[in-house]
């Protein structure tokens, strides 16, 4: 299962697996963009996915994601927590988040604990960007006080890695790994003129090669991963010490439980 697999690296991953020959489901958000999405996969693989719909900016969403999945699969073996953005100016949502935080990561953090006795394996896709990161488990919504678009990007990044890295503490009979896809042109920042000029102009990657190692992690035997591990360009690497911290990590555990309502 991918979520944010109407575009970018979710639907590159989607297309990839599915030319395996693996039954893949996509979720997103925009219903239009998720048909024709589907609509890729099935020309390219022959086979045409499952579709679900869901916004990561609405949490009942999510929790009504989780229910549907539960009720159409007894067992999901590989989750991709794909779907992420890069918010240009300070939103909350319905939920009372800073929106980067909960579709980057409060979102997915809800949706694989509701999943978690369904799910074999977790790839997370995080990102270099973790550098600028400056999480506060105790105030999630600290970049709206002053917001800067990449370091808020970048806390939710560096929420991914630390999420990663404390599932494979608590779930141990679930494989979970997170990666850096590289610079990727995608839809980020398409409402941007300036964003989506950058991206026609300099030399990013294609969503094809930042989605290799999704689908490297998603397929690579266990027993040559590290668990909780951070790798890019499928080799592990060492993220920065803030998103290696493993207090942090379980307390951003604790309190991502909280802000989404389930026991930690």
């Amino acid at each position: 299962m991918v979520t944010g697999a109407s575009s970018g690296i979710g639907l590159a991953a989607a297309v990839a697996l599915a030319c395996r020959g693996d039954q893949v489901v996509l979720v997103g958000r925009d219903p239009a963009r998720l048909q024709a999405a589907g609509d890729r996969v099935r020309e390219a693989s022959g086979e045409r996915p499952e579709l679900f719909r869901a916004d990561f900016a609405v949490l009942d969403d999510v929790r009504g994601l989780a229910e549907r999945l539960r009720a159409a699969y007894d067992r999901i073996d590989v989750l991709a927590n794909n779907a992420g953005a890069i918010v240009l100016e300070p939103l909350t949502t319905v939920d009372g988040f800073e929106l980067s935080i909960q579709a980057n990561h409060l979102a997915p953090f809800l949706l694989s604990n509701l999943l978690r006795d369904r799910i074999g394996r977790m790839v997370v896709t995080a990102s270099g960007a973790h550098r600028s990161g400056a999480l506060d488990p105790d105030d999630l919504n600290a970049p709206l006080r002053r917001y800067r678009p990449i370091q808020a990007y970048g806390t939710s990044k560096q929420a991914n890695i630390l999420f990663t890295a404390e599932a494979a503490q608590r779930w141990p009979d679930v494989g979970s790994y997170c990666f850096h896809p590289g610079v990727v042109r995608t839809r980020f920042g398409a409402d941007s003129r300036i964003v989506a000029l950058g991206m026609r102009i300099m030399p990013f990657r294609s969503p094809e090669k930042g989605a290799e190692t999704l689908v490297w992690l998603a397929h690579q035997d266990p027993s040559r991963l590290v668990d909780g591990a951070y790798y890019a360009d499928r080799r592990l690497r060492r993220p920065w010490p803030k998103a290696a911290d493993p207090q942090l990590a379980a307390r951003l555990w604790t309190a991502s439980a909280k802000a989404v309502g389930i026991d930690a």
